[in-house]
């Protein structure tokens, strides 16, 4: 998240970014473990202008009403889905004012307009969707001077929750990511979920990364309702979808380890592993035929690869260097495939949302009652190299 100016009278901006999920991915709806991070190359901004009359600004391209004719709208319809960014700004309006009322915030009762814009490939399962959501939550928060109010580890779950209004279906993860930017190892004990409605989040040093690099198809996928069929498995006791899913979130913990220790041979092995399991799980009906092309595409020079969220895109790591790099790179423009080097986010919290969690850690570490198990990490020193 970036921003501009924090005033209830001049113009408030705000970027959040696309997230990819590099390990233990879709284990965050399941009370797992993953780690994620967040990447320059997409963002998506939203613009706070205060305003006579409260405004959410349609997107001229993502929020169109205009048609050249009937086969074009249809056309836009089967590509894109009948969704844009407005439905998201509305929700997160919603969420916040909701939850401000509930806790005793107070509102200043000032109008604004609200409008974004995104460079987010569509239904690419890179979280498109919560980085508006995320980006207006920011603008909300310094219009109405409340960001010391408003619990950082609690944002990703108001983020969650406005989305939920629209029946997305997702987990913390992304949100996690965007709200807290770089690259964050996140644990969704259900012991811990189930006490604070937050995990325990640690911050890792963006240069443990190994370079990275994105494979995306112009064709969206529906990286919505993949969750469907294995969710109601695990609702339902499931022990294959139960067993598996523990698979998947421990990879995430071996591969904090594999970061740590700079191992990316190992590393590479747990991202192959990820995908394995989630293939398993889901089934190639579900994941989709061009989505698994991707995979195997960078497989076929030996570089491993495993989906950036529920389809649409991949995220892949050559462990043996620039030759197997360029190999990738001539692999995916010969099957039609975009690639593009990784470009890490530093982390986005700002000063206030920092002081705002050393007083809140040191108030539960030496507060009268017994400090909660699910405190966030952060900000205490970020993991590098052991």
């Amino acid at each position: 998240m970036e921003e501009k100016k924090s005033s209830s009278s001049v113009l408030i901006e705000h970027k959040a970014y696309a997230r990819i999920g590099l390990l233990g991915n879709p284990s965050d709806v399941y009370y797992g473990r993953t780690i994620s991070l967040s990447i320059e190359n997409f963002w998506a901004c939203v613009r706070l202008q205060p305003s006579s009359d409260l405004h959410i600004i349609p997107h001229p391209t993502h929020d169109l009403v205009n048609f050249d004719s009937l086969s074009h709208m249809v056309k836009r319809l089967e590509n894109e889905g009948y969704y844009g960014g407005v439905r998201l700004l509305m929700a997160i309006c919603k969420v916040f004012t909701s939850y401000c009322k509930e806790q005793g915030i107070h509102l200043h009762d000032k109008n604004f307009s609200l409008s974004y814009d995104t460079n987010i490939p569509r239904q690419a399962g890179l979280s498109g969707s919560s980085a508006i959501a995320c980006a207006a939550f920011n603008c909300l928060l310094d219009f109405f001077n409340v960001r010391d109010k408003i619990d950082v580890n609690i944002r990703p779950q108001l983020i969650l929750n406005a989305e939920k209004e629209l029946g997305i279906v997702a987990g913390l993860q992304d949100r996690v990511a965007q709200v807290y930017g770089g690259l964050v190892y996140m644990d969704f004990n259900k012991t811990m979920m189930k006490k604070n409605g937050y995990g325990n989040y640690t911050q890792l040093d963006t240069s443990l990364l190994p370079p990275l690099h994105l494979i995306y198809a112009e064709n969206p996928s529906d990286s919505g309702k993949v969750h469907s069929a294995v969710r109601q498995r695990w609702l339902d006791g499931d022990k294959f979808i139960i067993s598996s899913m523990e698979e998947v979130a421990n990879l995430a913990l071996h591969g904090r380890t594999a970061l740590l220790e700079k191992d990316n041979a190992k590393l590479a092995v747990l991202m192959n592993q990820n995908f394995d399991l989630r293939r398993r799980m889901f089934g190639d009906a579900a994941l989709g035929a061009l989505n698994i092309e991707m995979v195997e595409v960078a497989r076929s020079v030996g570089a491993a690869a495993k989906f950036t969220g529920s389809g649409g895109a991949v995220v892949a790591l050559c462990p043996d260097g620039p030759s197997q790099v360029e190999a990738l790179t001539d692999a995916c423009k010969k099957a039609g495939f975009t690639i593009v080097p990784v470009k890490v986010v530093p982390s986005v919290l700002n000063e206030m949302d920092i002081r705002s969690l050393v007083m809140k850690n040191r108030m539960e570490i030496s507060g009268p009652q017994t400090p909660k198990a699910n405190v966030f990490t952060l900000p205490c020193p970020v993991e590098n190299v052991r």
